[in-house]
């Protein structure tokens, strides 16, 4: 990308920041005048409820973008529509020769962005796209045989090997910001313009935006070298709680991924392998889209599930008595969040102990969780049910029993999601069918409100 151009937009998608940002240091480096863009995806938001939390933190996360570009000088134009509309229709008015934007490995975004660089181009207008959610991405980590890879620990020693420090340099976009273009006089659409209503975000914690990514970076930093002693346990502050961020790109993988090599302690680098498993899963999408409603592997596609209704249903409302597999689903439906461990706790129940169809859970958890990934989300769902990327798939069963016990032993977690259970002696809150007739009574009470509700821990979980 040598040309200069007169005029680029920039069109952010997944990569709600200023700093160290791929697209938008190319095209003010290579334009004489550069103006971002976000389109807010008529064909993403008509699906979504109207209350859908991701919307609003989105739309919180744009405001505070456009806020900072304008103490600049310059501005964020924000758009409601199909991009394939909205794009072309923007560059022609402001008389662009060019569009930068960050690279998507979505099926659904790929067609998107053909579509528009196909418009564009019917104008003359030039296209590029470049990595910023991964730091290796594409081809860019095979095997030998230049295929690739389709388990995990090969595919983490061979990015360890072609990491470079190259690699996780950042895009200094601030020195080129003479080139931005002078601000608009345009309001952005509320969330009422655009069809939705505000949600509750308060149930987690989470602040939108840049600032919000750097005061939880600036919290986890403080504490990463407890990261692999604690990550596993969802009653303790023991992870980062940057999925969100990252899935918005509010914050930049490499500097994460920079932060975390130069530490080198345990913490840091346990850490470092689970945004590796975040580049992994997104090379399996972008070499088999097909995983999209399928299993990685085809012999496992059409396995026989009885897919009972009303279990799957108590699975999502959080009521199948196994104390730690509800109280993680109503983490989920009241927060939008799951703690990882549980994840892979609650999955595991869905498909290998109710039986029930992979896919089912993959899709609640696409309602649901707000730092909902499509790559991560089908791969983690996949692994679990022993149909994807997974060495030992037979055996990795997750007994939501032992799990409790291990992860959440003085019972804090299902205290707080199952307060119904909080009298119950810590050796029997994670076997509840254990507990005397007089034990189970006040757990009855509670839950119909007559003993009240126990405080929950206001410690992020």
């Amino acid at each position: 990308m040598s040309k200069r151009y007169r005029m680029a937009l920039v069109w952010l998608r997944r990569d709600l920041r200023l700093d160290d940002h791929a697209a938008f240091y190319h095209a003010l480096k290579l334009s004489e005048a550069a103006a971002p863009v976000f389109v807010f995806d008529a064909a993403i938001l008509d699906a979504l409820p109207r209350d859908d939390r991701r919307v609003d933190f989105i739309h919180q996360s744009v405001a505070a973008l456009k806020a900072e570009l304008n103490a600049l000088g310059g501005d964020l134009l924000v758009r409601h529509g199909l991009p394939a509309d909205e794009i072309p229709k923007l560059a022609a008015q402001l008389g662009a020769d060019a569009v930068f934007c960050n690279r998507d490995y979505e099926p659904a975004a790929r067609e998107r962005d053909a579509e528009v660089a196909r418009r564009l181009s019917e104008r003359g207008i030039a296209f590029h796209a470049a990595k910023d959610q991964a730091i290796f991405d594409t081809d860019e980590v095979l095997t030998g045989a230049g295929k690739p890879f389709s388990v995990f620990t090969p595919y983490k020693n061979a990015w360890l090997k072609t990491l470079t420090p190259f690699h996780l340099q950042a895009y200094p976009v601030r020195r080129y910001l003479d080139a931005l273009l002078p601000r608009q006089t345009e309001a952005m659409p509320s969330l009422a313009d655009i069809g939705f209503l505000p949600s509750d975000l308060s149930a987690l914690p989470v602040r939108a935006g840049a600032d919000g990514a750097e005061a939880l970076f600036a919290d986890f930093a403080s504490r990463i070298g407890r990261y692999k002693t604690q990550r596993d346990f969802p009653g303790v502050k023991g992870v980062s709680y940057l999925s969100v961020h990252l899935r918005f790109g509010t914050i930049s993988i490499r500097r994460l991924a920079a932060y975390a090599w130069h530490d080198g302690g345990e913490g840091a680098m346990t850490w470092l392998s689970e945004l590796i498993w975040r580049d992994f899963y997104q090379q399996v999408l972008w070499h088999r889209p097909d995983v999209v409603g399928h299993a990685f592997k085809p012999e496992y596609d059409a396995l026989p599930f009885p897919n009972d209704a009303d279990w799957f249903a108590a699975w999502r409302e959080g009521r199948t008595g196994y104390p730690l597999v509800d109280a993680a689903m109503r983490q989920l439906n009241r927060s939008g969040y799951m703690h990882n461990r549980l994840r892979m706790v609650a999955a595991s129940f869905l498909v290998k102990d109710l039986l029930i169809d992979w896919r089912w859970g993959e899709r609640y958890f696409a309602e649901k969780l707000l730092d909902f990934d499509l790559a991560a989300n089908n791969g983690g769902w996949q692994w679990a049910a022993s149909t994807g990327c997974d060495a030992q798939p037979y055996f990795r069963i997750f007994n939501p029993v032992s799990q409790s016990e291990k992860f959440d032993p003085d019972g804090r977690f299902i205290r707080r999601y199952a307060p119904e259970l909080a009298r119950l002696p810590d050796k029997l809150i994670h076997a509840p069918w254990q507990a005397k007739p007089e034990q189970l009574r006040d757990c009855l009470l509670i839950r119909s409100g007559r003993l009240g509700r126990i405080p929950g821990d206001p410690v992020i979980d």
